[in-house]
């Protein structure tokens, strides 16, 4: 995939950004999540390239050949969906279709907030839109898991995550994906912990990895975090309080383009807060909502673990536009 896909360069201002794109066509942009890269969308590239699109995924700043700033703000939801319009632009002179998964959901759904003239319809992966609030997740998140570990709690200090992530980039990776996905037990990425652990502490990397990912496509993505570092990808888990002054005046708002979700049955981020199943209201947010994919036996890395039935879900959505 890598060799069939042409690489280029875009820029925002003083950021560049890398993107991969092949087929001709109505655009399709693709927006990855933590800790991935536009190769998270190899699948999603060599189907809808086939079938009359161009298809585009970029490296969010911060990752593989992007711009990396090092202060947190720049990674805010504005900026970041700043960089998502900008790129369109130079795309495409009519709106474009945009694909995010994990954070790149939360990108693509304040893209179509903030910059609608640029969107004609957008699909989140992994993460539903939810109508801002006065509050951060963050903030939910330190309330539910007082006195425990949880993941985007351990992520604030700036430097401690950095470091035992980039240790060893490859095992990190292999434990990260493995405990989301819907290979591993439900409970593995939100077992109970003490708040003095660390992130990789009792996660499991099996071997051999499940087949969705193989050893060459790991090495992809080792290789681009050796080369460039987890700074850039845990400043955005850092910047969500500053999404609530700088996303204020979206409050309450809406997605009013074309919109559907598609998630694993054994996502892990179903279940961050408890007793409630944070994809059951996918489409509470959304005018023009086109419906909810949950795909069996998927865990959270839902285009990469079942590409076939992302894929069908994916078109879908696209032949009623």
């Amino acid at each position: 995939m890598e060799d069939e896909t042409e690489l280029k360069e875009f820029t925002n201002g003083p950021i560049s950004i890398n993107l991969a794109e092949k087929g001709e066509g109505p655009v399709i942009l693709c927006v990855h999540g933590w800790p991935e890269l536009w190769y998270s969308w190899r699948h999603q590239i060599a189907k809808f390239s086939e079938v009359g699109f161009r298809v585009c995924a970029m490296d969010v700043r911060g990752y593989g050949g992007s711009s990396k700033p090092l202060d947190v703000a720049s990674y805010s939801l504005k900026n970041l969906a700043s960089d998502v319009a900008a790129v369109a632009a130079q795309l495409s002179d009519e709106p474009v279709v945009l694909f995010g998964h994990d954070w790149g959901a939360p990108i693509v759904w304040h893209t179509a907030l903030l910059h609608p003239d640029r969107v004609k319809a957008v699909a989140g992966l992994s993460v539903p839109y939810m109508p801002g609030t006065e509050t951060s997740f963050l903030d939910l998140a330190e309330q539910i898991y007082q006195g425990r570990f949880f993941y985007q709690k351990y992520f604030q200090e700036e430097g401690i995550a950095e470091q035992e992530l980039e240790a060893d980039s490859e095992l990190s990776l292999r434990k990260i994906y493995y405990s989301l996905s819907g290979d591993a037990p439900l409970d593995d990425w939100l077992k109970e912990k003490a708040e003095t652990k660390l992130l990789l502490d009792d996660l499991h990397s099996p071997d051999p990895f499940p087949a969705w990912l193989s050893d060459s496509d790991l090495q992809i993505y080792s290789q681009a975090f050796e080369r460039g570092g987890f700074r850039g990808p845990l400043n955005r888990y850092r910047a969500q309080r500053i999404d609530i002054g700088e996303l204020k005046a979206l409050r309450g708002r809406k997605i009013e383009q074309p919109a559907c979700f598609i998630g694993g049955e054994r996502d892990p981020v179903r279940h961050f807060v408890p007793g409630m199943d944070l994809f059951s209201a996918a489409g509470n947010g959304c005018n023009d909502y086109r419906g909810t994919t949950i795909i069996c036996g998927a865990g959270h890395w839902v285009q990469q673990e079942c590409p076939a039935e992302t894929n069908q879900a994916l078109n879908q959505f696209l032949s009623d536009l």
